[in-house]
């Protein structure tokens, strides 16, 4: 990544403005049920304390909708992050731009952590108001942003803060942009790319900034229905987009004309309901019967996607294959999951459900990287420059 990241600064007494992404969920009474986010932030809080610099950590939790709400405080992000920084002095303030914040900022000394409250508590945030990131900006000498989960939004705290402050990358921030960015830049070969979920509207970006990348693209979930309604078979109850036939179509014909491999399941778990405990059999995609639907690839898709991730050098993943969330129609995307994790290959995990695949497997350690990022991940798939990335400063 041709980017400037904290090793390119020298932090001795310098105040470190850091976004990161404490977006972790809580249950309702306001435990965090999920860490990931938070831990995934300490390689770089660490390295800028150890070297000297006054941390301060802003990042949004759920969405407030511009208006103090103490469900969303990021007090106890604060406590639980103390305990993982157990030695060094972790604070929070209950604000965000005004005095009490700057105060509390000018009483930190070397090598000390400081939370602000919620961004999102302030209505310029979301805005990208001038005012609010001026006021944030005063706050740092460096702004270092390593929320890669919040790199596709162009706020306040993540892209309108550079106008004011020089611009750096965490190293959560540099491992996804780099590993990601190796991949669809300059594969190791056959690079193979898994892509699953609902709809093929969702995806039409993705898959067409894939196509000319990829050695072979695997479709699974709803959207595989698309396509092969396109093909004419009859897909039953199935979703089956009507408005994105001729999207699909166009995007098998791309895939022929950059001699990519674009493969659909032969089979399927076919359902008479969209119930967990609806009976299913296993149905070929010529004999899907009219009364039911497909909720995740078969046993036959399964062996051919299978053999196609162990056949590759790097893989992407992103998107269920089925409806996973019901464990009888689970089996296509856990299968994917299990040949990533045995795959001799730089495997990648982009987002959203694919990742709580892979952690509900138990091998999401096994995978080269795991994104922290949903949205994020899908629009770095699709070719886009992140305004959270675009403002780091080029080396």
């Amino acid at each position: 990544m041709a980017k400037k990241t904290i090793e390119d600064v020298s932090w001795s007494g310098k105040r470190a403005l850091v976004r990161v992404d404490f977006n972790v969920p809580m249950n309702d009474e306001g435990k965090i049920t999920d860490d990931t986010r938070i831990r995934a932030a300490l390689p770089t809080i660490t390295y800028l304390a150890d070297h000297g610099a006054r941390v301060i950590l802003m990042s949004h939790l759920g969405r407030p909708k511009g208006q103090r709400n103490d469900t969303y405080s990021l007090r106890r992000v604060a406590d639980h992050l103390r305990g993982l920084l157990s030695g060094r002095r972790v604070f929070f303030v209950d604000d965000t731009v005004g005095e009490t914040a700057l105060a509390a900022v000018n009483e930190l000394q070397d090598g000390d952590v400081l939370v602000l409250e919620n961004v999102r508590f302030y209505p310029g945030e979301e805005k990208n108001d001038k005012d609010f990131a001026k006021a944030l900006a005063g706050l740092g000498d460096v702004f270092v942003n390593d929320a890669f989960g919040t790199a596709h939004r162009a706020h306040a705290s993540t892209a309108g803060i550079a106008d004011y402050l020089p611009c750096v990358a965490g190293y959560l921030m540099e491992k996804e942009v780099g590993i990601m960015g190796q991949a669809l830049a300059n594969p190791e070969r056959p690079f193979v790319a898994i892509i699953g979920g609902a709809k093929v509207s969702d995806k039409i970006n993705v898959i067409e900034n894939l196509l000319p990348k990829v050695d072979a693209l695997l479709i699974g979930g709803g959207m595989a229905n698309t396509f092969l309604a396109v093909q004419g078979y009859d897909m039953g109850k199935s979703l089956v987009e009507a408005d994105a036939k001729e999207t699909a179509a166009r995007l098998l014909k791309l895939a022929e004309q950059h001699g990519s491999r674009l493969l659909l399941p032969e089979d399927v778990i076919a359902a008479k309901a969209f119930a967990a405990d609806a009976e299913h059999t296993v149905r070929l995609v010529d004999e899907v019967e009219p009364d039911e639907m497909a909720l995740d690839i078969g046993p036959k898709a399964i062996e051919v996607y299978q053999r196609e991730i162990r056949g590759a050098k790097t893989v992407i993943w992103n998107g269920p294959m089925g409806v996973f969330e019901m464990p009888a129609f689970a089996k296509g995307t856990f299968a994917i999951a299990e040949a990533m994790a045995h795959a001799d290959a730089t495997t990648i995990v982009g987002g959203g459900d694919s990742v709580a695949a892979v952690e509900q497997a138990g091998v999401a350690d096994r995978m080269s990287h795991v994104s922290t990022g949903g949205g994020a991940s899908l629009e770095f798939l699709e070719g886009k420059l992140l305004p959270g990335v675009a403002v780091i400063a080029d080396k």
